[in-house]
């Protein structure tokens, strides 16, 4: 069970507060039936409202600053989806974003990222699906590593940049 101002993950809602625990008191809603009332960090003016009893894959804490870590220092080495077509690209991004998992998403972004400069060297745009998706990848990932991390949101990019040109002048 979550604890009231304990940061969750929630599906597409991303990174929320736990702001009550409580019944509800609306008709048509067991009265008896607790409920986590969330706050998304990132999504002003939104309200969640998810059973306690609901499946476990419903809500997850936020990673850890350890293993917030772990991860940016690793977005080099986060093996590529493989993308045979691009029909299917779509499909592959929506079950790694449904995954709700942080390496899932790093591994959407730099999927993309690297088709994208594959796709410039070629002198054409990135698809509508890969910037819509790289957009949503970010978001969970990014909001979740703020949290974990102590961050604003914008500062982590920055953060993920840095830990990746410092781990390649490593190499060198």
């Amino acid at each position: 069970m979550f604890e009231v101002g304990e940061y969750v993950v929630c599906g597409s809602k991303g990174v929320c507060v736990v702001e009550k625990i409580t019944t509800l008191d609306i008709a048509g809603v067991d009265k008896e039936r607790k409920y986590y009332i969330l706050k998304p960090k990132y999504q002003k003016g939104s309200t969640v409202y998810v059973p306690v009893d609901s499946p476990k894959d419903s809500l997850r804490r936020v990673i850890g600053r350890e293993e917030a870590q772990r991860l940016v220092d690793g977005m080099p080495d986060v093996p590529l989806l493989i993308i045979t077509s691009e029909k299917l690209s779509e499909q592959i991004y929506k079950e790694c974003l449904r995954s709700g998992s942080c390496k899932e998403w790093a591994r959407i972004i730099r999927t993309i990222w690297l088709r994208k400069q594959e796709r410039q060297q070629a002198g054409r745009k990135v698809t509508a699906v890969d910037a819509r998706y790289f957009q949503m990848a970010e978001d969970s990932l990014y909001g979740e590593l703020a949290v974990a991390l102590n961050l604003s949101r914008d500062e982590v990019e920055d953060y993920i940049a840095k830990k990746a040109l410092h781990s390649e002048k490593k190499v060198l």
